[in-house]
């Protein structure tokens, strides 16, 4: 009798130690828990806190950007200058030592300014080549392409010694052979291979294209257009010869 007391007595302290053997790996196992959701929500906000950070350094580095290319555009705009007519009573145009073209400018607030060399430009080459010229600043690597200074209405406006230097620098710029007779054109492959004597000698060029590259202006005079981007101009159509009009006429 006494043997079986001490064996129920045994089999309750062994229920009640498992009890609390399993108490106590469920409170570890809790604070485990909590200790891993404390991690876990410490990873979270230090994370946000770098996204944040990185957002703020990207937005930094953005208004740099942003004020970076204001500024490229104040030194753009502060190297440009505004385009003014000129006329014999504010441009002087002279030949300068290396046989180019200088300018002494007078602004309309009165100040003066000198120009070693400028560039003179056709707006209208073909349909009016000797109105509307713009003069320039050359072009070079550091700046890019010149400023224009100003535009002349009328080359007729300045005097005839003035006019001839225009000239000069506007052949060299513009030059426009002018074709006297056609000895042949030849169509090969869709490209009409034509022979002829120009005010330059003797010539030979490319053509594609005909009816769009050779043009009757208002004047009467007939322009034509090569495939390397020469320009042939026929100032008197009708002086041609019979043979050399027939061999273009047909494009006209």
């Amino acid at each position: 009798m006494a043997d079986k007391d001490n064996n129920k007595n045994e089999k309750n302290l062994s229920s009640e130690e498992t009890k609390d053997k399993e108490k106590k790996l469920s409170a570890e196992e809790a604070d485990n828990e909590k200790t891993s959701d404390g991690s876990k929500k410490e990873e979270k906000a230090e994370s946000k806190s770098s996204d944040d950070k990185a957002d703020k350094k990207a937005g930094i580095d953005d208004d740099k950007e942003l004020l970076q290319e204001d500024d490229a555009g104040d030194l753009i705009l502060e190297h440009r200058r505004e385009s003014i007519p000129l006329n014999r009573e504010n441009a002087k145009f002279t030949r300068s030592k290396g046989n180019l073209i200088s300018l002494d400018l007078t602004n309309p607030d009165g100040t003066t300014e000198f120009f070693e060399r400028v560039v003179i430009m056709r707006a209208f080459p073909i349909s009016n080549p000797d109105e509307f010229l713009s003069i320039r600043e050359p072009d070079a690597k550091r700046k890019g392409r010149g400023n224009e200074i100003g535009m002349i209405r009328r080359m007729t406006d300045f005097d005839d010694e003035t006019q001839k230097l225009f000239l000069e620098e506007l052949d060299r710029r513009y030059f426009s052979p002018k074709l006297m007779k056609i000895i042949s054109v030849k169509d090969k492959f869709g490209y009409l291979y034509w022979d002829a004597e120009t005010s330059s000698g003797n010539v030979t060029f490319i053509m594609n294209n005909p009816f769009s590259n050779i043009r009757v202006l208002d004047d009467g005079r007939i322009i034509m257009h090569d495939i390397d981007g020469n320009v042939f101009e026929i100032p008197e159509p009708e002086k041609l010869d019979s043979q050399s009009y027939k061999k273009i006429e047909i494009y006209l």
